[in-house]
């Protein structure tokens, strides 16, 4: 859109501040909901210096892969109530259709039981889900041993690597480790740390993680498994899709108020959750 009144060009700062101001005293004195769909630039930022992303009431972004057909819309900015909340859709033929339960649909593909392969707890906003984590340790033919990260961030998994060779007294120094977030979803958050470890180690050990366990937990660098949030949520979400036992930190399960159909087994530290899941 373009305004006569201003000399800048389209997609200026200066012109979408005036649209942008236009669309909203239109909106309000009428009492209406506008969506306008914004310019994202290199840097992630909108139309600029944030300028459009300052003047909305509510700022929503749509997530997603380029390969993948699955999108998340997330709520950064709302003036009116809570950010802490999503959306999954799936990209088909007749548009975008709503995911009503993503845990379902990310894991459904997983029929066998493979080394290299578990079951983490992830929480997007206040959505628990249930997501697959692949592993694969191979041999590797350099110097220097390479790591590659899908979906998650490639320090946290060169850390993570770290303790485990630390504390579990795996050599993976001559090992490539390459890790994938299975359905094309990116994972920020420290509650999959124990999957990721266990996962790679099950790979390098050539030996399946027993079926129908979900791991959850975030490892600190002496190897101990650290209390994450709302842990009934994530095992709600467990008892819910059918799994029979759930890996959880020992301070998780000493604070748990509720009664659950799951074999909980709490572990301290790295080398406690090895004997429970090899």
């Amino acid at each position: 859109m373009y305004s006569e009144e201003i000399s800048a060009a389209a997609g200026s700062v200066s012109q979408v501040r005036e649209i942008t101001s236009q669309i909203m005293r239109v909106c309000k004195s009428r009492n209406i909901t506008t969506i306008i769909i914004g310019h994202v630039t290199k840097d992630g930022n909108i139309a600029g210096p944030r300028v459009l992303e300052h003047m909305v009431d509510t700022v929503l972004y749509l997530e997603g892969e380029r390969y993948f057909s699955y999108r998340i819309l997330r709520g950064v900015k709302n003036r009116f109530g809570s950010t802490n909340e999503i959306g999954m859709f799936e990209m088909r033929g007749e548009g975008m259709c709503e995911i009503t339960n993503p845990s379902d649909v990310l894991i459904s593909e997983r029929e066998d039981n493979p080394p290299g392969s578990c079951i983490v707890s992830c929480m997007e906003g206040t959505r628990s889900m249930l997501v697959e984590l692949q592993a694969l340790t191979s041999q590797s033919i350099f110097g220097y041993p390479k790591r590659t990260a899908n979906g998650i961030d490639y320090n946290r998994l060169a850390l993570l690597i770290a303790v485990l060779e630390k504390r579990a007294g795996l050599n993976l120094g001559n090992q490539d480790v390459y890790l994938n977030v299975v359905g094309g979803l990116k994972i920020n958050e420290p509650s999959i740390d124990l999957g990721i470890l266990m996962v790679t180690a099950s790979s390098f050990k050539n030996k399946p993680i027993e079926k129908g366990v979900a791991i959850m937990g975030e490892v600190g660098l002496t190897g101990e498994v650290r209390r994450i949030n709302m842990i009934e949520k994530r095992l709600k979400e467990a008892e819910k899709l059918g799994f029979k036992k759930c890996i959880i930190p020992e301070s998780n399960k000493k604070s748990l108020k509720e009664n659950f159909k799951l074999d909980i087994i709490g572990v301290k530290d790295v080398n406690e959750a090895m004997k429970m899941c090899f």
